[in-house]
């Protein structure tokens, strides 16, 4: 089975499809598949539902597809970083389903690991419960969660071998392997590709097994928000 392709538009093809489910891998900016999103882009896919922690910035990861409202729904944690989610949601132009972290973070494993419902004391008594089944456990409620199940995941990791097994780099593991587990398709973004046999299985952090298509590529790797210490004085 061929995974290797020379570009992300190459590895996209024959695979998007509009109104599709995309569950994306990163936080923030750290570990985010910016050649699958621009490739996205550029195809023009439409009326996307996109799982993922946080909507990126305006003019950088996820915040591109907001910017050609090529996304129609975000299923997310945190959109606190992006002007133009919030002018959209305020709108009436973009779905919002918000998620604890933690939940999103299950849900989507769940998914990946063929489970279709979870129980959680997260959210519980709050609007996240709302046309939730309740069931009690130990005398203490919790709330039914669906898992994620994607059309397509779309991950940047550090490396890979030709099989497709990821070594994520520090906190740019985060959201990457659940979101990768649990799309029916997984297309990854990778620094390096490195020979069979060269990555100690003790180091593998996603088993190539979940990877279908893979790319190499440079990153640009942004700073989401700098934060600096005044100079002190001599």
């Amino acid at each position: 089975m061929k995974k290797i392709y020379d570009s992300a538009a190459e590895a996209l093809d024959g695979i998007l499809f509009d109104g599709m489910l995309i569950a994306a891998g990163g936080f923030g900016l750290c570990g985010i598949p910016e050649l699958l999103i621009d490739a996205i882009k550029e195809a023009g896919t439409k009326d996307l539902t996109v799982a993922s922690n946080n909507a990126g910035v305006d003019d950088f990861g996820l915040g591109v597809l907001l910017q050609t409202k090529q996304v129609k729904k975000m299923m997310s944690s945190y959109v606190g970083e992006n002007a133009e989610f919030m002018r959209q949601y305020l709108s009436g132009e973009l779905e919002l389903e918000f998620n604890p972290q933690g939940t999103l973070a299950e849900r989507m494993r769940a998914g990946g690991s063929g489970i279709p419902g979870f129980y959680t004391k997260t959210g519980v008594g709050t609007q996240i419960a709302e046309g939730k089944e309740v069931k009690q456990f130990h005398g203490e409620d919790y709330i039914l969660e669906e898992g994620i199940f994607a059309d397509l995941s779309i991950v940047k990791a550090w490396k890979a071998d030709d099989t497709g097994n990821l070594i994520f780099r520090k906190t740019a593991r985060n959201f990457n392997p659940p979101a990768a587990m649990c799309g029916k398709i997984c297309v990854a973004e990778v620094e390096e590709i490195v020979p069979r046999g060269s990555l100690d299985p003790d180091h593998i952090h996603l088993p190539g097994i979940y990877v279908h298509r893979l790319i190499q590529g440079e990153h640009e790797k942004r700073i989401e928000k700098v934060t600096t210490r005044a100079k002190e004085n001599a």
